[in-house]
């Protein structure tokens, strides 16, 4: 179960506010939480190489590479690769079903710039970009900070529709031929190798692939279509969305658009101690700075241990 944003931003500014260290808002917020759950997720690779070097363990509840691989498996994804006969390789699947934001205007005939508000800064700058006018695609903007920028103004009621699809391929697992063979991973000078030698040469029943640039090129040639990858998709960006009540001069949260923590919940603590310890940088207060840090490497033993 998901971690929730709204109580982790509420906790860690009742922490720096208790002292009156500060305040963190809702954009610096954003931005720290998202580094610090990519950081702790790239750590549960880490724990299972040092689990791995250990003996087993076998209990229950205990067994650090099985608990590790449950907070892992809401990421594990599996995809058909797209085939490029122009460039003779595989495309990875970038996006795993997660949800596309939508921002829709209407062109008024004056105006070429339109400025987003339930499309994020931080949306934008970790999807894939598709614009329509009047269901036909186009090319013809650009993006500056929150607004996009057409290089003809939009006729009157054309009908604009932004849609922002997150590109969340991380990292790559394993790569099948025809649901039932493992091709197996090559290096380039191995592929000169193995093509010099009829006898080991890949074949349709034994497929090699090289990994280079996020395209996969499988060996023997002959390999255009049927190939299905496993991966890891990369976490969510965190967002704390929020409204400012009218005549108000404070944040009020809105679920809306707002996005939780993909963590398990045995990471809250973590969490909060470790957007805690960027956030004594951003207030610039080495009293914060320094509680949290003993706080997470004292995490760190125990999980460690």
């Amino acid at each position: 179960m998901a971690v929730n944003v709204d109580i982790v931003y509420k906790t860690v500014l009742l922490i720096l506010n208790k002292e009156q260290r500060g305040n963190l808002s809702p954009d610096e917020f954003n931005k720290v939480a998202t580094q610090v759950q990519l950081e702790i997720f790239e750590s549960y690779f880490d724990t299972v190489n040092q689990q791995l070097r250990r003996p087993d363990n076998d209990t229950e509840y205990g067994d650090r590479i099985k608990n590790v691989d449950q907070d892992i498996s809401i990421f594990k994804k599996y995809g058909v690769a797209d085939y490029n006969s122009a460039g003779g390789y595989f495309t990875l699947p970038t996006a795993s079903g997660a949800t596309a934001a939508v921002q829709n205007f209407t062109g008024d005939g004056t105006t070429s710039l339109f400025p987003f508000t339930s499309i994020t800064s931080s949306q934008l700058a970790s999807s894939v970009i598709s614009v329509t006018i009047n269901g036909v695609l186009t090319t013809a903007y650009s993006i500056s900070g929150a607004n996009i920028i057409f290089s003809t103004i939009p006729a009157n009621n054309d009908a604009i529709v932004v849609t922002a699809t997150p590109e969340d391929f991380y990292r790559l697992g394993t790569v099948i031929y025809k649901d039932e063979k493992e091709a197996q991973l090559v290096q380039r000078n191995e592929i000169l190798y193995l093509n010099s030698t009829p006898i080991i040469a890949p074949t349709e029943t034994y497929p090699v692939y090289l990994y280079e640039d996020k395209k996969l090129y499988l060996y023997p040639k002959t390999i255009a279509s049927d190939i299905t990858i496993s991966y890891l998709r990369k976490p969510l960006d965190v967002i704390w969305n929020f409204i400012i009540p009218s005549g108000q001069n404070y944040y009020q949260y809105n679920p809306t658009n707002s996005t939780d923590f993909e963590l398990s919940k045995t990471e809250q603590t973590n969490i909060i101690l470790k957007i805690l310890l960027y956030s004594g940088i951003v207030i610039r207060d080495p009293s914060v700075i320094q509680v949290a840090s003993q706080q997470v490497q004292q995490e760190v033993q125990r999980s460690t241990l």
